[in-house]
């Protein structure tokens, strides 16, 4: 299969504004998904977005690009990437589009398309769509004009009350803190724990269009800790910008990643396996088979590990960077969710989120970032892959080693894991040395 130059990991992302985020590129991937929808029963296509300043102006390009080609365009304005992939599933549209960049700064800017069945579309589908986007961006004005769909508030509630019906018992007495990273968590989050009965004390909940995630949300807990602290709660909740992910904090002031979450839920759910992605702790794998429950690893990504789960028929899988899939529920992460169903499990358990991750033992593990200026296969850098070599030796079954690029940003991501936290930190900086050394 060709090499897609558009789609990444998780959607078309880029500085707004810059390629492949110009007015042309935006409007033309509206028009190529426009075409793709006209192929369906239903010609409506859905667009949500996060709290970013670009979201409005590439909304109305889109919205232009789809009627353009004929489709018809809804707006459920500001709410999060799963709220668009369930309303897509459940509602009468072909496909859905998110605009957000997710954990990313506000600068940046992405599009993440659904197909109706809530699943994000496969390679190959991004791939055909990519090539039309090319096609229709060479006749596209030099400035297209954008239009603002018609925006339904009702369907965000709609949202909001089918993740309520994942409580029934409620959460009454439960004490939380909420961080909403300035995203599209803000207006959502608060009031759905609120009306389950917990007590509900609000972070990072005043969006400018330039604050999402500065400092705040799953990628900065640290504010986040201290308040939970403070306020004496049970627990704390950290929402990435779009709030497909969510990182917990207990009420010692522990910090509950996905792989936690994973082994909280999976000890809930009693699956035969949990799906899981290479980046996951060994210490999560020892801990689940404990209860008999396997572990499955995939290529990192949630799409990834919803492909996995949909192949082995299990009904969990997630990441360590906080996006959980409850397939019951979802067909992507979904930060809400995640928050509310280990909320739940803390209330009928009772205990607390330190008393059910007692066991988890997380082996030492570092991640190093190197941005590169020029990408080359992994396996042609002669001396990467010695060191990857050396340091599998060192540590045998006892660690693992896994180096990949980034589906989003230009950075190669070293990981390594072991038993001794000076030899992980060695090995991670050498293989790290190695690509900065051939890549830079």
């Amino acid at each position: 299969m060709s090499r897609r130059r558009l789609f990444g990991t998780d959607g078309i992302r880029g500085v707004a504004g810059q390629a492949p985020l110009d007015a042309r590129t935006v409007y033309a991937f509206g028009a190529a998904l426009g075409e793709w929808a006209l192929g369906h029963e239903d010609r409506r296509v859905l667009i949500g977005m996060d709290t970013r300043e670009s979201g409005p102006q590439l909304a109305a390009l889109v919205a232009a690009g789809l009627q353009a080609s004929g489709a018809s365009v809804l707006s459920a304005g500001v709410v999060t990437t799963p709220a668009v992939a369930f309303l897509t599933r459940t509602g009468p549209f072909s496909a859905g589009v998110m605009i957000s960049a997710s954990h990313n700064p506000y600068e940046d800017n992405g599009l993440k398309v659904f197909a109706h069945d809530g699943l994000k579309l496969p390679d190959a589908e991004e791939l055909r769509l990519e090539g039309r986007i090319f096609e229709l961006r060479a006749g596209a004005p030099e400035a297209p004009g954008g239009l603002a769909a018609e925006e339904d508030s009702s369907l965000a509630a709609r949202y909001l009350e089918y993740l309520a019906g994942n409580a029934p018992a409620g959460l009454g007495g439960l004490r939380i803190v909420l961080d909403c990273a300035h995203g599209a968590a803000w207006r959502l989050a608060p009031p759905l724990f609120r009306r389950l009965g917990a007590s509900v004390t609000e972070m990072a909940c005043e969006p400018n269009g330039r604050n999402i995630n500065a400092g705040c949300g799953a990628l900065h807990v640290e504010g986040l800790r201290r308040r939970v602290l403070e306020e004496g709660a049970d627990l704390g909740a950290a929402f990435d910008g779009d709030a497909d992910r969510c990182i917990l904090v207990s009420g010692s002031g522990k910090i509950i990643d996905g792989d936690h979450v994973l082994l909280v839920a999976g000890r809930d759910i009693r699956p035969r396996a949990v799906v899981a992605t290479v980046m996951s702790n060994l210490g999560l794998e020892r801990a689940l088979s404990k209860d008999g429950i396997g572990l499955i690893r995939t290529a990192v990504g949630d799409r990834y590990v919803l492909e996995e789960m949909l192949r082995q028929d299990l009904p969990l899988g997630g990441e360590q960077s906080g996006h959980v899939i409850f397939r019951d529920c979802s067909t992507t992460g979904d930060g809400l969710l995640t928050a509310l169903r280990v909320a739940s499990i803390t209330r009928e358990a009772q205990a607390t989120l330190d008393e059910l991750t007692r066991d988890f033992v997380i082996y030492p593990q570092r991640l190093v970032n190197v941005r590169f200026r020029e990408r080359k296969p992994l396996e042609e850098l002669a001396g990467v892959q010695a060191e990857i070599r050396e340091a599998e030796a060192e540590f045998g079954g006892a660690g693992r080693v896994f180096v990949r690029f980034s589906g989003t940003e230009p950075l190669a991501r070293v990981m390594v894991e072991g038993p001794d936290a000076e030899r992980v930190e060695f090995r991670a900086r050498r293989i790290a040395a190695a690509i900065e050394a051939e890549l830079s």
